[in-house]
This record gives C-alpha cells, sequence and structure tokens, in this order.
C-alpha cells in the first residue's frame, strides 16, 4: 500500500477518536501547538530561509516569494491566531434544531466533525498553521498538501504539529502531509477515507480536482475582487478605502483587482485615485474611457487576478453597469461599493453573487480571522455547504439524533399515534 493511503486510512482511525473529543482535550493540544511553534521557531525559520534561497534561485515570482516568507513575525501571528481559535466555543456538539415528534419522541439536529479532510494550498506556510489549527478544532482528521516552493517550511511545521499534539492526547495519524504531486493524484482516488476535498487556487486548478475525484469538493477559487465607486461617494473615503484594498498586501486573494468608478464624478475623482495607487507603485490598465482621463495601459482582459502592484479601470454608466460587470467578470469572492447612499448600497449588496460584499470598507476585510472565526482553510466562491471565509462552521456538518419510549412506525400508518411536530427550544432560546 502507498504511504498516501496509508496516511488516509490512519486519518480515518483518527477521525473516529476525534469526534469524541471533548472541547478541553482539543484547546489543550491546541495550546501544546502553540507552545511548540515558539520553541521551535529559530528551525522553522532556518527551514524557510532554505525555501526563500530556491524560490531566488529559480527566479520565482515576487507576489509567490513574498507569501513565502515565515519569519519570527509571521511565526507570532499564527500563535495569536491559534489562541484566538481556543476562546471561540467548540464547533461540535451544538444543537441546531428540536423538534418533538410526538410525546416521548424528540428529534435533534447536532453538529458534528466532517471526518477527513484533504487540504491543497499554496506556498504560504502559515496557511498550514491555520488550517491544522482549524480542522483540530472541529475534530477533523487533515490531509495537507501545500506548495512545493514551501516544502522545508511545511515539513518541519508538520513535525512540530504532530509530535506536540499527540503529546497532547490527540491521536496519531489526524495529520499527515503530501509532498508531491503524485501524492495528490492518490488521494483523489480515496473516497474510501476521505470526506472533502479542499483546493485553493485556480478557477482551472479548482475543476480539475472536481473532474478527477468522486470525493466532494469545496472550491476556493481565484480572487478577482472589485471596488466600485458610486457617484455618491466620499472622495476623501474612496480614495482611502481603494488604496487600502488593491494595496494593504496585494499577494492575497481578497486584494482589490479592478476598480469601477461611475462616469459622473469620473472626470474628477479618477485621477486623484490614480495618482494615489501610483504612489504606491500600482500600474493601472484601463479601458478607453478611462484611459481619456488618466494615461493607463490597456486592459488585456476583465477577469485578471494580478496579486501584484496592478489594477484594472473601468468607468461605468452606474450601478447596474457595475453589478453586471461584477456578476460577469469577478470571481464570487470579495467586492465592495463606496457610497453615502444606503439604498444603493444595500441593492448592490443584495444583487452581487459573492461571497462577502462590503459597503464603505476596504475588501481586505474578508478574511476568517478578521471575521473573527479564528482563522479559515481559505475562501470558497462556491454556494453549497460553506460560502465566503471557511473556518470551524465549514468545518462541520450535521446529524439527526431521535430519542424515543419504544414507539413504532406502524402505529402512526394505522393512525393510532399522530405526529405532533412541535418545535423544542434551542439552548438559549424561551
Amino acid at each position: 500500500m502507498s504511504g498516501v493511503y496509508e496516511s488516509a486510512r490512519a486519518g480515518r482511525n483518527a477521525s473516529f477518536i476525534m469526534a469524541g473529543l471533548s472541547a478541553s482535550d482539543k484547546d489543550a493540544a491546541l495550546q501544546a501547538i502553540a507552545k511548540a511553534l515558539l520553541a521551535n521557531s529559530s528551525a522553522i525559520v532556518e527551514a524557510n530561509k532554505e525555501d526563500l534561497a530556491e524560490a531566488e534561485r529559480t527566479g520565482l515570482a515576487m507576489p509567490l516569494r513574498k507569501r513565502l516568507l515565515f519569519d519570527e513575525g509571521k511565526i507570532q501571528s499564527v500563535v495569536e491566531g491559534i489562541d484566538s481559535l481556543i476562546s471561540l466555543p467548540d464547533p461540535v456538539g451544538r444543537q441546531l434544531l428540536g423538534t418533538q415528534m410526538d410525546e416521548g419522541l424528540s428529534l435533534y439536529r447536532v453538529s458534528c466533525p466532517i471526518g477527513v479532510i484533504g487540504i491543497i494550498f499554496e506556498s504560504r506556510p502559515d496557511a498550514l498553521v491555520q488550517i491544522a489549527s482549524l480542522c483540530l478544532k472541529a475534530g477533523n482528521s487533515v490531509l495537507l498538501k501545500g506548495g512545493s516552493e514551501a516544502v522545508h517550511t511545511n515539513r518541519i511545521l508538520a513535525e512540530v504539529i504532530e509530535a506536540s499534539s499527540v503529546e497532547a492526547g490527540m491521536p496519531r495519524g489526524w495529520i499527515s502531509l503530501l509532498e508531491s504531486r503524485s501524492d495528490v493524484e492518490e488521494m483523489l482516488k480515496l473516497d474510501e477515507y476521505v470526506d472533502l476535498i479542499i483546493p485553493r487556487g485556480s478557477n482551472a486548478f479548482v475543476q480539475y480536482i472536481m473532474q478527477h475525484s468522486s470525493i466532494p469538493v469545496l472550491g476556493h477559487a481565484d480572487g478577482v475582487c472589485h471596488v466600485y465607486v458610486h457617484e455618491k461617494a466620499d472622495p476623501e473615503m474612496a480614495v482611502r478605502l481603494v488604496v487600502d484594498s488593491k494595496t494593504q498586501y496585494v499577494a492575497v486573494c481578497n486584494a482589490a483587482e479592478t476598480l469601477l468608478i461611475d462616469e459622473s464624478i469620473a472626470a474628477d475623482l479618477l485621477p486623484v485615485l490614480a495618482k494615489a495607487l501610483e504612489a504606491k507603485h500600482v500600474i493601472l490598465h484601463g479601458d478607453d474611457r478611462a484611459s481619456s482621463i488618466w494615461p493607463m495601459k490597456p486592459v488585456d482582459q476583465w477577469h485578471h487576478e494580478y496579486l501584484d502592484y496592478e489594477m484594472s479601470v473601468r468607468v461605468v454608466s452606474g450601478e447596474p453597469e457595475a453589478i453586471s460587470h461584477i456578476n460577469k467578470y469577478g470571481s464570487r469572492h470579495t467586492d465592495a461599493i463606496i457610497t453615502e447612499d444606503e439604498e444603493t448600497a444595500l441593492r448592490f449588496m443584495q444583487a452581487v453573487d459573492s461571497g462577502s460584499v462590503m459597503w464603505n470598507c476596504s475588501t481586505r476585510f474578508s478574511d476568517g480571522f478578521k471575521y473573527g472565526f479564528g482563522a479559515e482553510v481559505g475562501i470558497s466562491t462556491s454556494k453549497i455547504h460553506a460560502r465566503g471565509p471557511v473556518g470551524l462552521e465549514g468545518l462541520v456538518t450535521y446529524k439527526y439524533k431521535v430519542f424515543g419510549k419504544g414507539q413504532i412506525v406502524e402505529d402512526y400508518a394505522s393512525g393510532k399515534q399522530h405526529f405532533t411536530h412541535k418545535p423544542i427550544p434551542l439552548p438559549g432560546e424561551k
């Protein structure tokens, strides 16, 4: 049997144990992981330097090299994320629905772990820590495949997390690291052991995974995010939000890639926005109308995720055209409107078909940690099961529990007994 097969089978066996762990068991393991990451920070940074040196030698694109960096500051950041995760309530065992089917016959819908999750992610080593921590808190086993650029960093992180968590009481095999494309191809065949696959990457990559596996896939595709500056936008706010959305961190999926601006204000405001963006070294690609107001390079395609200091610009006739553009060329990730008109904002937020829609705030807020989810395994651009930043709630499913006192269906089929179907209040409800 292959190593991937054995890892998946061990993950399945571990998942049965994970499902029965208490919140305190899981939180204690998370505390042990945080402590171990800090204790091994020097070795982790050295491993990361190996990956960075190899990235420089092979000419890896600068945005990817920025994602690859995992220094002491990043280690402290992921530890803070784990601490935040520990403070969150256990997502497992929550009563989601209660129904009295009849006197003495009660139905409950209760949250439970998914089981074994395979996650394929990009070159950010901090993603490995976030994903592993979230899966542990949600009671899942996890098979992790990171970018090959981060092989040394991912390897030591997985070793530290596994050793410290197992010592703290987690079942051996709950976490495994895959390191090659052939490992991924093997995992895609293991529907007997793997319950869900979460790929993070381009649309083409996500589609490939979906087409080559019978395992359910939760798609995390590219982030072609928009900021629409409405004619009733506050100009100073517009400049601040557009610049932050694009440049606060360019190499992430929630950075804005396209600026839309109403034609009624474009002549006055677009030069101000362009100057502010170019001061941050952003190269602008505009349509004919935008380029006639401010010199820009031509746009090659509207569905373009730059992940760099570049941005597309389009002048639109108004809100309907902005919404139409976003729904046609966007990626259903995160899109924002800047306006002082509440009615327009609410209409925009209802009509734009994205996982997160923003009003008068930066697209960069679209993030599991910022949303208070502890962290995220990624941003889901699909509509089934989980959408937007996928945190703890996206890593659990549910089961139905029925409590009876000897009832049989024949009594109800014959009319001797009758269903009442009365709601049972959820915890905290009256």
